[in-house]
């Protein structure tokens, strides 16, 4: 298969995956707090990850932590987010979900996540790294245009 084979195949299933993802239904309790692309991410972080402080959170974004705090307050006082005090260091706050928002959260992001597992699975972890390293280039090629 010539690269502009592959190139026609991908300009096909991208707008097809892309459809599929935004048309993923959002649990009840999530359809009234309006979440962007920049909310999904944050909060795939956390429910993957565990609870994380916001410069912890900016670095893996590749966001200024100004940003994240500002995500993190609206989303706070929406009840999705809570913050508490680090134990090791009083100064730092801990962002989690919240108890209450949790299962919703999980239950809208845990399909898409599975679905990568499941694609991803064949793959080994050097194919895998270079799939990944394939779309952030072609990302940033997007990006510059």
């Amino acid at each position: 298969m010539s690269t502009d084979d592959t190139v026609r195949e991908l300009l096909l299933v991208m707008p097809r995956m892309v459809g599929r993802i935004k048309r993923l239904p959002l649990p009840d309790q999530l359809k009234t707090l309006d979440l962007a692309p920049r909310h999904l991410s944050l909060l795939s972080l956390l429910l993957l990850d565990g609870p994380q402080t916001v410069s912890d959170l900016a670095e893996v974004l590749g966001v200024a932590p100004t940003t994240v705090s500002l995500i993190v307050s609206d989303l706070s006082r929406r009840g999705v987010l809570v913050r508490h005090e680090d134990d090791a260091d009083r100064r730092r706050r801990i962002i989690d979900i919240s108890p209450d928002s949790r299962d919703a959260i999980a239950q809208w992001l845990s399909p898409g996540a599975e679905a990568w597992r499941r694609a991803l699975a064949p793959l080994t972890p050097a194919e895998q790294r270079t799939f990944v390293d394939t779309l952030l280039r072609y990302e940033e090629a997007v990006a510059r245009r």
